[in-house]
């Protein structure tokens, strides 16, 4: 008897082989993942951006005299929600009138598409309620004008808070 070792090929074809499929699902789920990164680009909306940027930096200084303004008529403000109604109650340092009715904004910082103006009417000297188009939460952008738009009252607001938000000018910002 002869000690002669024989080789034994088994030929198979290249997809029956484990490795070849192995290689190939990196690059495979790569390309599925650009993919699903193209559907949310175009798909999605970019808040952040604006087309009128020129436009909204003319503007700065007219904002700017909005809030001066809003200093030196003194005026406070403390914003309550309670699910969709909110009310203000503003206040003022001189004897200024107070208007019958008051613009809110509410913008989300990076969601423009939840943004909210809300009209809110005088009930009384200083107290306004409205109600609001949509429930919120988080953190929010918010802003009281009046409604010839000489001033107005700015701050930030986590709408899930059981405080007021307390609202004064700010002036040089």
């Amino acid at each position: 008897m002869s000690n002669t070792m024989t080789l034994r090929s088994e030929n198979q074809p290249w997809y029956k082989e484990r490795w070849p499929w192995f290689l190939m699902a990196g690059p495979a789920i790569v390309i599925v993942a650009g993919f699903i990164t193209l559907w949310l680009a175009v798909e999605s909306n970019d808040g952040l951006v604006t087309d009128d940027y020129y436009k909204q930096g003319l503007a700065v200084n007219q904002r700017m005299h909005r809030d001066q303004q809003a200093a030196s008529l003194g005026l406070h403000g403390d914003l309550m929600r309670a699910d969709l109604n909110v009310r203000l109650m503003l206040s003022a340092d001189s004897a200024s009138k107070v208007p019958e009715a008051i613009v809110l904004k509410l913008a989300h910082p990076t969601r423009s598409g939840q943004d909210q103006a809300v009209q809110m009417h005088a009930e009384g000297p200083g107290f306004y309620s409205g109600k609001l188009s949509a429930d919120i939460s988080g953190r929010w952008l918010v802003s009281i004008e009046d409604p010839e738009g000489q001033w107005r009252l700015q701050g930030e607001w986590q709408a899930d808070s059981v405080e007021p938000l307390r609202l004064s000018a700010k002036v040089g910002k």
